[in-house]
């Protein structure tokens, strides 16, 4: 009896701490299935684009027959400086129409994906093969590649799992070229920076000749024209009260003096209007069209 106890309390013990320092390690193999190649547990773990059978079009027959294993975890970002995520492995090949047995194992203790993108929709819907697990476990699917020399992106969808490093590439007979950014094989587009030093920024920089030229050119072109507007305002004002003389003494006719000065103020005020709005539109146009003639800085 103290015997069964004793064991009883080992495996309990075993059991706690599996839980306290870590998850249970899950083979999902009992999916539910929800049709187009579509399976999930409720462990965490979905397929998505299952196609074990089915060949796309232009392949007469399978290939070959192959199978992968790919880890995920953030123990194989290590020999990528600056990357959190990975695969163990960054690129795979195989022939056109290759049937394709994908064992998928998450090796931390959060959500991971091996998504496969660019496949035809009228097989794989929304044009993808996808794996997931979440936690440390273990989901395999199959599918058949098309018969098109291509390089397809695989990746983890989880948030800022790929920018930090877990994608790859797959090419399907010559491919069609490497992707970018590919941890191990190809350049990041934009790449970490680790460096101490941190380039000075002067505040106040000196203005370049171009620049002091161009200013120049502007304050010229402002001072013609408003010269300009001045004897042009002068020339306007004088051919307005010789036009309009005649046809203001028989408005003013019958007025007292109070009355004619408000309305001549009135009239003033909206000519005045009138005229430097239509004199601001010109000193626009004249300032853009001086700015597009002067010599750019080379």
């Amino acid at each position: 009896m103290n015997k069964n106890l004793s064991m009883t309390v080992l495996a309990l013990l075993i059991s706690l701490s599996a839980t306290v320092h870590g998850k249970e390690f899950i083979n999902h193999t009992n999916m539910m299935n929800h049709g187009d190649g579509h399976m999930m547990d409720m462990d965490g773990a979905m397929i998505m684009g299952n196609n074990p059978d089915t060949l796309p079009g232009g392949c007469d027959k399978i290939s070959a027959t192959k199978e992968i294993t790919v880890h995920a975890g953030h123990k194989y970002a290590k020999k990528f400086p600056g990357r959190i995520f990975a695969f163990d492995q960054q690129e795979w090949q195989f022939k056109p129409c290759t049937k394709l047995t994908v064992h998928f194992i998450n090796d931390d203790e959060i959500r991971h994906q091996w998504m496969m993108h660019g496949l035809p929709k009228y097989l794989y819907p929304k044009g993808m093969f996808h794996l997931e697990v979440t936690g440390p476990g273990e989901v395999s699917g199959t599918l058949i590649f098309p018969p098109n020399d291509k390089t397809y992106l695989v990746h983890c969808d989880i948030s800022q799992h790929m920018e930090k490093g877990m994608k790859g590439q797959i090419k399907i007979g010559k491919g069609s070229g490497d992707l970018p950014s590919i941890p191990g094989i190809t350049a990041y587009v934009i790449q970490d920076d680790y460096s101490d030093s941190i380039p000075e920024v002067n505040p106040n920089p000196a203005p370049s000749s171009s620049a002091t030229s161009a200013q120049n050119g502007a304050d010229n072109a402002n001072g013609q024209a408003n010269d300009s507007l001045i004897s042009g305002l002068t020339v306007i004002g004088i051919v307005l009260g010789f036009a309009m003389a005649p046809l203001l003494a028989k408005k003013f006719k019958g007025m007292s003096a109070g009355e004619i000065i408000a309305y001549i103020f009135e009239l003033v005020s909206q000519a005045l209007g009138f005229v430097f709005n239509l004199i601001a539109g010109l000193i626009k146009k004249l300032t853009r069209k001086k700015a597009i003639e002067l010599p750019q800085d080379k």
